[in-house]
C-alpha cells in the first residue's frame, strides 16, 4: 500500500476516515520496527483482522492500538482522535474544545478531555541534554498569566492592585529558558524566588554558556557559573546581543492562545497549555503539518491520563470553557 502523507487538514480527515488507514498510521508511529506485544514484549503477535486487535502467541493476551497510550480505554474512534491530534499540533494559537466538538461530533466535555490527553503526549521529556551547546546563547525570563486589570470589577481590581504586589497578586507565573535558534523549556512556578529560577537555569543550561536575562534580582549570582549579561528593561530592551526578545516572542504566542482561544484557563491545568505551546514552538521550523502530527503521535506511547486524575482527586470539575 502506498504510504500516503496528507498535506492539509481536509486531506487528513478524508484519509483517516478509512479505519485501516487510521490504524496503520498509529501503528507505524508506535512500532516502526514491527508490532510487539504490549504485555510481554514478544515480537510478531497475530493480528485479528475482524476485531482490529492483536493476540500474542506467547502470553496469549490481547491488545489494541490504543493499549498503553493516551488513547487507552477510549470509545472514541481513531479517525476522530487523529483529526483532533492534527488540529492541536498545527493550529498556531491552539484549538478550543468547542471547535473539536463541532469538527468531530463529540460532546464538549469529551473534546476537552481528548485535548488534555493529547497535551500529555506533547510534554517534553527533556531529552537531548542541556541547552547552550550551540554557542548562540540562552535567554531566561518569566511572565505572569492572569486577568487584566481593565477587565476586573472595581472591588476585585482594588484588592489585587493594592500594596506592593503591583497587580501580580493572584496570577500564575511561567518561567522559561530558550536557546537562540533552538528549543524552549518551560515550568510553572509559584514564586519568582532565586531558588526556583536559578534551579531552572542550572537544570537546563550548560555551565559557562552565554546567558541573558532582565534585571530581576533573582538572577543575581548566576555570573559565577555562566557568562551572564543583564538588560534593564527600565532603560532599554536591547543592548547589542543582550536581550530576551526570543522569549518575549514565545510569551506573545502563549498569551495569544490563552487569551484568544482558551479565554479562561484554571491554574491547575496551566502547565498543560504551556506544554502545548512549547511543542508547537519547538517544532515550528523545517517541519510540515504532517511532520508535526507524526511527531506528536510518536509521543502517545506509555502515557495515560484518566478523567479523575485530570480534574484532580477530591476536586470538583468547574465548567470547562477552554
Amino acid at each position: 500500500m502506498e504510504n500516503v502523507k496528507p498535506k492539509t487538514l481536509m486531506e487528513a480527515i478524508k484519509h483517516y476516515a478509512d479505519a485501516d488507514n487510521a490504524l496503520n498510521e498509529v501503528a507505524d508511529s508506535r512500532w516502526a520496527m514491527g508490532v510487539t506485544c504490549q504485555h510481554c514484549g514478544a515480537e510478531k503477535p497475530m493480528f485479528l483482522k475482524t476485531r482490529r486487535i492483536w493476540k500474542c502467541s506467547k502470553c496469549r493476551k490481547q491488545f489494541s492500538i490504543k493499549t498503553k497510550s493516551v488513547f487507552e480505554d477510549s470509545p472514541i474512534s481513531l479517525d476522530k482522535w487523529l483529526t483532533a491530534t492534527w488540529m492541536i499540533a498545527n493550529c498556531k494559537n491552539g484549538i478550543s474544545s468547542y471547535e473539536i466538538m463541532r469538527a468531530t461530533g463529540v460532546t464538549q466535555k469529551t473534546a476537552w478531555f481528548m485535548l488534555h490527553r493529547i497535551r500529555l503526549a506533547m510534554q517534553d521529556e527533556r531529552s537531548g541534554g542541556k541547552l547552550g551547546g550551540s554557542g548562540n546563547g540562552v535567554e531566561v525570563d518569566e511572565t505572569f498569566i492572569g486577568g487584566k486589570a481593565r477587565n476586573m470589577h472595581a472591588g476585585e481590581k482594588a484588592r489585587k492592585l493594592q500594596g506592593r504586589h503591583g497587580g501580580t497578586q493572584g496570577k500564575a507565573i511561567v518561567a522559561a529558558v530558550l536557546e537562540r535558534g533552538g528549543k524552549v523549556r518551560t515550568k510553572v512556578i509559584d514564586k519568582r524566588r532565586k531558588t526556583q529560577l536559578q534551579a531552572l537555569v542550572r537544570e537546563n543550561v550548560e555551565p559557562k554558556s552565554a546567558l541573558y536575562s532582565d534585571a530581576l534580582k533573582s538572577y543575581d549570582g548566576l555570573s559565577e557559573e555562566y557568562a551572564h549579561q543583564v538588560v534593564d528593561h527600565a532603560i532599554e530592551y536591547v543592548r547589542e546581543n543582550c536581550h530576551t526578545n526570543g522569549l518575549e516572542n514565545f510569551w506573545s504566542l502563549l498569551k495569544r492562545g490563552i487569551n484568544g482561544t482558551y479565554v479562561s484557563v484554571e491554574p491547575y491545568h496551566l502547565f498543560r497549555y504551556v506544554d502545548e505551546q512549547a511543542f508547537r514552538f519547538n517544532n515550528r521550523e523545517d517541519r510540515t503539518d504532517f511532520d508535526r502530527f507524526k511527531l506528536l503521535l510518536s509521543g502517545i506511547v506509555g502515557k495515560r491520563l484518566t478523567y479523575d486524575a485530570l480534574i484532580g482527586s477530591g476536586k470538583e470539575l468547574e465548567t470547562a470553557t477552554c
